[in-house]
């Protein structure tokens, strides 16, 4: 852990900022990639820990990579071409890699042991293990939770109906079904994410998956949000963030920031690999309260702990609903970011599966225990530039498990 201390913006903040490539679109470009016929030429993949797991693990079992000058190549080879790994499989911090895996795990000629770290190591697991059974797959977890077993088998497709908001879920049974005989539906009530049916789509899906193209991995909409909330906080402020993903469901949080009165608009610049690519630009301004209706969580779950941020600096009580999921993330983010927000002299309170905050709040700065997740760390961090008093981060450093440069990004914006 490394701690550190977050002051009030020196001044305005302005110019234009590139966030880091999408977590979501890199994880499924490099396993897909993997899985596909051909080199998938890749740029702009993120450089956290999360997606560098996905590659330390599909290397672990034959999978090729070539970098060279931000350009990652990814060799297929082909849905069988996967083979045993030496030793367990370490999927780090991320959860994305551990279900995903899970899913390919389930239809191949070997077993598999996957773990992870300490926060990883909490999270529900069954969730996914469930429906990849009723496929016919044979996968063990601990209590519920990683390490996690699975011995590949020969699979039959299901139509499953998705019982929590997951997209790790979904994607986990789409690609078991690559390797099921007869067709697998997955029915989402929630609208999750749908990265993972754009890609197979980018990669020839339904028919086989080629893989002879090139991919250019646009800026992650939760790490632009970040730098967007500073924008609308920090007076005189006006950012850009420069190529942007602007995925349909992934717009929850300007939606919501706009509907608070903040000054952010998008405008798309084309569609490339299936997804929609453009800025987005915030301007300073000040906000008022926020209703957050549960269904409309999936599309900004990331985002939570910003979002109640934002909320501490509007005038009036906000309520933001549905939150369950929240508490199985890489921390409790739910209680997380109620205490952190009480830390700071912020009027907030978990009430069942929403968050209650009372703006605006009378901030006296103080210590935010970040519990090691890096949404926690960089909302706090935000908190603090727009006026929260000095912010002790308990761990700072595991803001790199997303966006490595974040404070790096934030000192260059005139934080």
């Amino acid at each position: 852990m490394s701690a550190k201390t977050v002051l009030g913006a020196r001044g305005p903040l302005s110019g234009s900022v590139q966030v880091p490539g999408d977590k979501s679109v890199g994880h499924r470009a490099l396993l897909l990639g993997a899985l596909a016929e051909g080199t998938l030429s890749v740029r702009g993949l993120s450089g956290g820990q999360d997606v560098a797991s996905t590659r330390r693990c599909l290397e672990a079992m034959g999978a090729s990579f070539q970098e060279s000058a931000g350009l990652v190549s990814v060799v297929g080879r082909g849905l069988r071409g996967l083979k045993a790994p030496a030793g367990p499989l370490d999927c780090g911090n991320s959860g994305t890699t551990m279900r995903l895996l899970m899913g390919v795990l389930s239809g191949q000629a070997f077993a598999a042991e996957l773990f992870g770290d300490s926060s990883l190591s909490g999270r529900p697991m069954e969730r996914v293990a469930a429906p990849l059974r009723l496929m016919g797959a044979d996968i063990a977890t601990t209590a519920g939770k990683p390490p996690v077993t699975v011995r590949g088998r020969a699979l039959k497709g299901i139509r499953y109906k998705l019982p929590v908001p997951s997209a790790q879920v979904k994607s986990a049974v789409l690609l078991a079904g690559l390797y099921a005989e007869g067709e697998t539906q997955v029915e989402d009530p929630f609208g999750t994410r749908d990265h993972t049916e754009r890609m197979l789509a980018f990669l020839g899906h339904p028919g086989p998956l080629r893989s002879d193209k090139a991919l250019t991995v646009p800026g992650d909409p939760s790490s632009a949000a970040f730098f967007a909330a500073a924008a609308v906080l920090v007076p005189g402020s006006r950012l850009t963030l420069t190529r942007v993903l602007l995925n349909e469901g992934r717009l929850g949080f300007f939606t919501a920031l706009k509907e608070m009165g903040g000054r952010v608009s998008w405008e798309r610049g084309g569609v490339h690999a299936r997804e929609t690519v453009g800025d987005v630009t915030a301007v300073h301004g000040p906000l008022k309260p926020l209703r957050l209706a549960a269904d409309r969580v999936p599309g900004l779950v990331d985002e939570v702990p910003l979002l109640a941020v934002l909320c501490a600096f509007a005038d009036g009580e906000s309520r933001l609903e549905g939150l369950a999921e929240l508490r199985h993330k890489e921390s409790d983010r739910l209680a997380g970011t109620a205490a952190a927000l009480t830390a700071l002299g912020a009027e907030a309170r978990a009430d069942g599966e929403a968050l209650v905050v009372r703006g605006p709040a009378r901030w006296h700065g103080g210590r935010v225990e970040t519990f090691g997740d890096h949404r926690l760390a960089m909302a706090f961090a935000v908190a603090a530039l727009a006026g929260a008093g000095p912010v002790e981060l308990s761990d700072a450093a595991c803001a790199a498990v997303s966006y490595p440069s974040f404070f790096k990004d934030l000192t260059a914006a005139g934080a």
